[in-house]
């Protein structure tokens, strides 16, 4: 056995895009094991329930991260909802589907700039965040925020999209997905990226099953899991599979969330296909009273929104579970055992999202 020893990695680091700590015990190149450190942006969110309006406290749910805040936003007003037994118009049902997948657009496009930087791609991180961009641009001219929107309220939404529009935005989505199946193959095909993605970082189906692994991360590793065929929300009236790949490895996870940007187009196309012509909010009054669990699918996996009120206009508890602290075990497992310049391409094969994970 080799001497053994100590290499933190992160929280700021070139590759990371996120503040999470590891320390590395190394056998010469080799990861033997991975100890992680949180807690480096701790901003006590969820305690200012006790401060904030119910109905105020939405923004700031939405920031809880940047890049997913509209589903973060959607979670928390539909346990509010639940609770207060409050019936969304449809329109606003499916106007939310509508952003929620705008953001996993925005978030993969990201995600996959990210991940060609971590190994030496740069053209190809600009050419994804390009096509972020006319992603972003759709966001900002339909709910007025390019990352966050605060379109979302207690009831409903704040603002419409007409129909006329949507087919509008659907026609230019037809170029934005050619874009992306060129920009895709370079994911999926170019020799370089494969040799740093396949057979690296490994994570087993029944190990991501008992480690609780979520998103891509688990259907990556071939269990056919997401949030959104429950049909919460206007997903009920929408046809969508999940997206399963059975490597296991980072390019079985980025084959995942290559195609779920066009699945997200699909989604986006039956919104304006489907969207009825109802009101986009009801009036709400009085405060929730009782306790629920909301469930629904960030682009890192499933997220869970417990909320609890005792029918004032504050909120007695609210508690988040992200997806990336349930990736956070599946991640070590990924690491134990594989070669030190491997660790950035492993750990961003996660899209680890700390913002989320420590609020």
């Amino acid at each position: 056995m080799g001497k053994r020893i100590v290499v933190p990695f992160g929280p700021q680091h070139p590759v990371l895009p996120e503040p999470i700590h590891l320390d590395l015990v190394l056998e010469d190149e080799r990861v033997i094991e991975a100890i992680p450190s949180i807690g480096y942006i701790h901003r006590g969110l969820e305690s200012l329930v006790t401060k904030r309006d119910y109905k105020n406290y939405v923004f700031v749910a939405e920031r809880i991260c940047g890049i997913c805040s509209f589903i973060h936003s959607s979670g928390y007003c539909q346990g509010i909802e639940a609770v207060m037994e409050i019936d969304v118009p449809l329109r606003a049902q499916y106007l939310r589907v509508f952003w929620s997948e705008l953001s996993r657009m925005h978030s993969h496009l990201l995600w996959l700039g990210c991940y060609a930087d971590s190994f030496g791609f740069e053209n190809l991180f600009m050419n994804a965040w390009r096509i972020r961009e006319s992603v972003l641009d759709i966001m900002e001219e339909t709910s007025g925020g390019r990352v966050i929107q605060g379109s979302c309220k207690v009831g409903g939404v704040r603002r419409d999209v007409s129909n006329t529009r949507l087919r509008e935005i659907v026609r230019s989505l037809e170029t934005i997905e050619t874009q992306i199946t060129e920009l895709t193959e370079v994911f999926l095909n170019d020799s370089t990226v494969m040799h740093r993605t396949k057979g690296v970082g490994v994570l087993s189906e029944s190990d991501a099953w008992k480690l609780g692994a979520a998103g891509p991360t688990l259907r990556g590793s071939g269990i056919k899991s997401d949030i959104r065929t429950t049909g919460y929300g206007a997903y009920e009236f929408l046809k969508m599979k999940p997206v399963v790949h059975h490597g296991g490895d980072c390019y079985a996870r980025c084959m995942v969330r290559a195609d779920e940007l066009h699945s997200s187009i699909d989604l986006i196309r039956q919104v304006s296909d489907q969207i009825p012509d109802t009101e986009i909010e009801v009036k709400v009054t009085g405060g929730p009273n009782g306790e629920y669990f909301s469930r629904v699918e960030q682009p890192r996996g499933e997220a869970v929104h417990y909320v609890k009120g005792d029918g004032s206009k504050n909120l007695v508890r609210h508690r988040v579970r992200t997806p990336t602290c349930a990736n956070i075990p599946p991640l070590l497992t990924m690491l134990a055992g594989c070669d030190l310049s491997d660790v950035p391409v492993i750990v961003l094969s996660i899209d680890p999202c700390i913002s989320c994970t420590e609020r």
